[in-house]
């Protein structure tokens, strides 16, 4: 007999089917009723026992967290709640789970508790339906891109150059850390390591995607990055995932277009398909309001936020314009912003973002033009002198999602960027390569997975949208 799964089976109307099951037990109740999930749906099916036919030492070992065989028989459900449930023929205890020691018992859990068995918290509603939509944008992403004529593009993840500017890398080394060889001046001498220079894991593909975009025309990468920042904020992670495309001959313009376009898809895609797991993350949020002061709510639902997104067009606006909107406003002049706002040059914080968002535009907003001395050097120089054709999209609660720009594609600019920031050209030259053999206007943003994630779920700690969160002293699991 085929094994179905709970999803199938709640949306059944073939009632007196037999059916085979496998799942683990969330709760017994009763001596009777089994509430079982199989990690298909946030919904659990309803297992109803003969328990007056069924041998005692079965019904002891029917304990939370113990996995479960079962065969019986679909029906329509009598009791409130389901439709259907398993009217149970037999029963087979396939893995014990001890009430006494297993830690995911039926009442509510701390999420700080629930990270520390981050093994074991994916059994819970909240883990499970954050990370069933996390897969779920995860296709969305692949779909999109490939529906629209992109190739996927696997950037190396330990690599030489820095392409952020940050210097906040992982070195990675086979040298001896106790006594590593030294060199005539005394220093660690990095060609006596396994690839012969200092290596590091990679905090963005970019460089590396603009190099196939100049050949394949549309690229994206997406896969694992790193930082090592030593931020213990709720969010930033030491490791996680980015999606980065770049496309050849687009400008700033076609980039803005692209990042809405494709928010917009993979937030719809999980809209229309995840309904069970957002309605669930939706009360969830809403529950967990009421609990705070009237002042730290949100002022959307989850889903409000989420179709506000996909619904409106997002508002492009300028640093400068932004600027002016953030000095003149209420709580600037009024002093309630932490950082406040008083000249043309000021890097934005996430409370500025935010406000022109949700209180000012009250659409997702699109800032471009940024001031050249606060971006990266790869950007493209305006005909001002101060500017680079900057982008970062910002969304309600969270602020910056989105940051790309239009890439520098004249040889002599990039050139000279990168001898004022003192970067080692030497390094880069494979970089500059592209700018002498067919340059091309280019461009490309990159867009932080965590971040899309934790949006869309709601999570307020971006530590509980990713399976085993790499934090500053925490890399347990």
């Amino acid at each position: 007999m085929k094994r179905s799964n709970v999803a199938e089976l709640l949306s059944s109307d073939k009632f007196l089917q037999e059916v085979t099951l496998k799942g683990w037990v969330r709760t017994f109740r009763a001596n009777r009723f089994i509430a079982l999930n199989d990690g298909s749906t946030i919904n659990n099916i309803q297992c109803v026992v003969d328990f007056e036919n069924t041998d005692e030492r079965i019904l002891k070992r029917i304990t939370t967290g113990a996995a479960v065989a079962i065969k019986g028989t679909l029906v329509e459900s009598l009791g409130r709640g389901q439709n259907v449930e398993i009217k149970v023929s037999t029963i087979e205890i396939l893995g014990d789970s001890n009430p006494e020691e297993y830690p995911i018992q039926p009442k509510k859990h701390s999420f700080e508790f629930l990270r520390e068995n981050a093994h074991l918290r994916i059994r819970t509603n909240t883990f499970s339906a954050v990370m069933r939509l996390r897969s779920a944008l995860s296709f969305a992403v692949h779909n999109y891109f490939i529906k629209n004529g992109f190739y996927n593009f696997h950037a190396p993840i330990i690599t030489g150059s820095d392409a952020e500017g940050a210097g906040e890398m992982f070195n990675v080394t086979t040298l001896d850390i106790e006594n590593p060889p030294k060199n005539e001046d005394g220093n660690v001498d990095r060609t006596k390591d396994f690839f012969g220079k200092t290596t590091n894991l990679t905090v963005s593909g970019q460089l590396e995607a603009e190099t196939y975009a100049m050949a394949l025309g549309k690229v994206y990468t997406f896969g694992p990055t790193f930082r090592a920042e030593n931020s213990n904020t709720t969010r930033h992670l030491s490791e996680f995932w980015m999606i980065e495309p770049e496309v050849a001959f687009n400008n700033l313009d076609d980039n803005m277009d692209l990042a809405e376009d494709f928010i917009k898809s993979v937030i719809s895609y999980v809209l229309n398909n995840c309904k069970d797991d957002l309605a669930f993350l939706d009360n969830r949020l809403t529950q967990e309001d009421k609990s705070k002061p009237a002042a730290q709510r949100n002022e959307m639902s989850l889903l409000e936020k989420l179709n506000f997104v996909v619904e409106n067009n997002f508002k492009r606006v300028s640093y400068t314009e932004a600027i002016d909107i953030l000095r003149n406003c209420k709580p600037n002049k009024k002093k309630k912003f932490q950082y406040l706002i008083n000249e043309w040059g000021a890097d934005l914080q996430s409370e500025h973002e935010r406000f022109l968002v949700e209180k000012h535009f009250k659409c997702p907003v699109i800032l471009f033009d940024y001031p050249a001395n606060i971006k990266a050097f790869y950007m493209r120089l305006n005909e001002d002198g101060k500017t680079v054709r900057a982008m970062d999209v910002l969304f309600p609660g969270i602020g910056e999602i989105v940051g790309g720009s239009q890439r520098e594609e004249r040889l002599d600019v990039l050139k000279q960027k990168i001898d004022e920031l003192n970067i080692d050209e030497k390094e880069l030259w494979w970089y500059l390569d592209t700018r002498r053999f067919g340059t091309a206007v280019h461009s490309g943003f990159g867009l932080g997975f965590e971040r899309l994630v934790q949006f869309t779920t709601g999570m307020g700690n971006i530590r509980d949208v990713i399976p085993y969160p790499r934090t500053p002293q925490n890399a347990e699991f």
